[in-house]
């Protein structure tokens, strides 16, 4: 895999996911973020350049819906996504959540 530099910071979090690819659903956590990508482990394994969509569940029980991402690489049951498609307002809700990361990066946001 080619170095790149991210253009998001990511931040570490424990969220719930479950995530669509084709027919197929997949349940897992989402262990960082940022607004554009996402790191991931789920029980369905995903491939690079494979499309899902994906709603995550923040610690503050607020829902993340994402129509469509890509799988930009894969380690057995680990894998980060890109964004490809997501709500104006979702992106809002999504950018304001990882905005009080970077004010409160030591507490647990509720």
């Amino acid at each position: 895999m080619p170095f790149s530099i991210r253009l998001s910071r990511r931040f570490t979090v424990q969220c719930s996911v479950t995530y669509n690819a084709g027919p197929f659903q997949g349940q897992g956590t989402v262990w960082n973020l940022s607004c554009t990508g996402w790191r991931l482990s789920g029980d369905l394994p995903m491939r690079p350049g494979e499309t899902l969509s994906l709603t995550v569940t923040l610690p503050n029980e607020q829902r993340i819906e994402v129509p469509e991402a890509v799988v930009r690489w894969s380690r057995g049951q680990e894998f980060a996504i890109e964004n490809l498609a997501i709500e104006p307002h979702t992106h809002a809700r999504l950018h304001h959540y990882v905005k009080r990361l970077v004010q409160e990066p030591t507490e647990i946001l509720s």
